[in-house]
């Protein structure tokens, strides 16, 4: 077979997934994407919080994934890391076709919110 101006072109064969090759996934942009997850998951921040850092560990196609974040107080601290584990995990699995035996949520901080009537420093 010729193609353009005399090329000679190669026979199209089917090559098997399995022998396609692998695609592998690096632990830094898994923890990207886990530190983005918690962001969404926790919808607000405190005003002078850092965002959400994730750290992982990638082993046989299964991430364990450990976040730090820091939240405001009063709130349901449980339910929000939770909340975060939750939606971690699932976007993990999702977005990198990883199973996600564990997630660790890490409270940093708590940032306590400003009432109605309270003076700035601190509280008593």
């Amino acid at each position: 077979m010729t193609g353009r101006l005399g090329e000679a072109r190669r026979p199209e064969t089917a090559v098997a997934a399995a022998e396609r090759g692998a695609t592998r996934i690096a632990d830094r942009v898994v923890a990207k994407i886990a530190a983005q997850a918690a962001r969404e998951a926790l919808e607000t921040l405190p005003p002078d919080a850092m965002p959400p850092h994730a750290t992982v560990a990638v082993h046989h196609g299964s991430a364990r994934i450990r976040v730090q974040l820091e939240l405001d107080y009063p709130s349901d601290v449980g339910g929000r890391c939770q909340a975060v584990r939750r939606h971690v995990a699932q976007r993990v699995r999702a977005l990198a076709g990883m199973e996600v035996p564990e997630v660790t949520v890490q409270v940093e901080r708590l940032h306590l919110a400003p009432t109605p009537g309270t003076a700035q420093g601190r509280t008593q």
